[in-house]
């Protein structure tokens, strides 16, 4: 018998996990998105007459979605195709400088060799070792624990553990750290790159961040049929499993009642009541009142921190030629410092950027959030276009795409589609070594809400996402199963979903 209501907002990563694990614990769960389809970021648009990933392009740390797909008493491999890559990106500076990572070490180690020497590659293998030791060290007191304290993580190492803890490096920045290892400016910016994945600035994030290269070697795999096949069998699972989603769906306002939060009431007027609310978006929601004035007090008052990294992207159908793209290609800038100062000092689009292409023929470049204020004009869309084009041309890569075959997204529609990010893709920005320690954890100040997604605890990314979905499905249970039933909320003038 279900005996506990919840009721989950947004069907990104993290909230599709928390639904999915919840109805499989038993309970009655519903989840509202405000989209017609689930995903969240790993969302899917048209372009040319065909859909394409608007998200995330690869997926990493498998052994996330095995486990929790096991505890939803499920095999991943049969709901979602992972083909794994051999090549992890392919890179270029210029039409004669091109570098390929791969799966395998040994294999990089060799391309590395050739490409800048027997020192560079020597240094690769320092770096590795280094990335990895980082990884082991947080991977259980950090990343899979409830939003830990640096306090707690010197608790949790012991004196044993101390002299791993101080080898992160946690107040040296990232580009400072990479120069230890590597003394060729390409190879320097190449593992730099990884900074970007949080959304952040190699010269301004932790040192830390260098163990999201051990996770990429470690495996990277692509889902057949697209990314968004990862977010569609998530909800096809929590259907499953008893959870009702409905989409089309926009939460007004979270409802409390005895200092506490009762269900939701939805911009409709339709009132679900619950015992529990997860709330999956952007933690901005709360504080900017976007889910109501009393759900404001939910998280700490705190300055607003320095959002991550927006973007411009352009989805396409088109014919390439000359560059021989792998699913990864990266194509970078002269200028790497420039860019960055382009984008967190300046404010502005990168007059030199970076561009990531995918092989399903999307392209990106950072640029900065624009807190929903800013609107790039449509010249400077168009310069834009015509730099990154003509940059890739310049690399080898000659695109040929009819206008009507291009869907363009800029950050003002990231700051609409998402309300409260600003169009910041990331959250905040992972700048200083405090940084990670000052995203909310899944439980809220008000008892019976909880967050999951890229902005709380652990972080973004599609396997982050996941992790915080699944740390707010454990601390819902252990706190239902700590307090009585309660009094669900009576409104009146809604209408039930029930």
């Amino acid at each position: 018998m279900r005996t506990h209501r919840v009721v989950v907002i947004g069907a990104g990563i993290g909230g599709l996990v928390s639904a999915m694990l919840l109805a499989t614990r038993g309970l009655d769960v519903t989840l509202i998105e405000r989209a017609q389809s689930p995903g969240g970021k790993m969302r899917e648009i048209e372009a040319g007459g065909v859909a394409l990933d608007a998200g995330p392009t690869v997926m990493t740390m498998r052994w996330v979605f095995d486990q929790i797909f096991d505890e939803a008493d499920a095999d991943f491999s049969d709901r979602v195709k992972l083909l794994r890559l051999e090549t992890l990106a392919r890179h270029a500076w210029s039409q004669s400088e091109r570098l390929d990572l791969f799966a395998d070490p040994a294999r990089s180690f060799d391309a590395i060799h050739a490409f800048a020497g027997k020192r560079e590659a020597e240094g690769f293998a320092r770096f590795c070792a280094r990335a990895r030791g980082i990884y082991e060290t947080l991977r259980d007191p950090f990343i899979l624990a409830q939003r830990p304290s640096p306090i707690d993580l010197v608790r949790h190492a012991g004196v044993s553990g101390l002299p791993n803890l101080t080898r992160i490096s946690p107040f040296a920045s990232m580009w400072d750290e990479l120069g230890k290892y590597f003394r060729d400016p390409r190879l320097r910016q190449l593992f730099g790159r990884y900074a970007t994945y949080c959304g952040s600035s190699p010269f301004l994030a932790p040192a830390t961040l260098m163990l999201v290269a051990h996770v990429e070697m470690d495996g990277v795999w692509r889902v057949e049929g697209g990314m968004h096949r990862l977010a569609v069998a998530l909800a096809d699972l929590a259907r499953d499993r008893g959870a009702r989603i409905f989409y089309g769906q926009n939460a007004k306002r979270i409802l409390i009642e005895g200092g506490r939060a009762t269900g939701v009431e939805t911009e409709h007027g339709e009132i679900i009541s619950a015992d529990a609310v997860v709330m999956n978006g952007d933690a901005g929601a709360l504080r900017a009142g976007l889910l109501g004035a009393p759900a404001i007090a939910a998280l700490n008052s705190a300055p607003r921190a320095q959002p991550s990294l927006s973007a411009v992207t352009f989805a396409l159908r088109a014919q390439t030629h000359g560059f021989p793209l792998v699913h990864h290609n990266v194509f970078f800038s002269r200028d790497y410092r420039a860019e960055f100062d382009d984008i967190f000092r300046d404010r502005r689009l990168p007059r030199a950027p970076t561009v990531y292409v995918c092989a399903q023929d999307r392209g990106d470049e950072d640029v900065p959030a624009v807190d929903g204020a800013g609107e790039l004009s449509t010249e400077e869309l168009r310069q834009c276009e015509k730099r990154t084009f003509r940059f890739l041309a310049d690399c080898g890569l000659d695109i040929q795409a009819p206008p009507q075959a291009i869907a363009r997204t800029t950050p003002k529609d990231f700051a609409q589609l998402f309300p409260a990010t600003g169009g910041a893709i990331y959250g905040q920005a992972s700048h200083g070594w405090m940084a990670s320690f000052t995203r909310p954890g899944s439980r809220t100040k008000l008892p019976g809400l909880y967050l999951a997604g890229g902005s709380a605890h652990p972080g973004p990314g599609v396997p982050m996402a996941a992790i915080s979905g699944r740390l707010a499905a454990k601390s819902l249970m252990a706190d239902l199963a700590s307090t009585r039933p309660l009094r669900r909320a009576a409104i009146a003038g809604g209408m039930s979903m029930r």
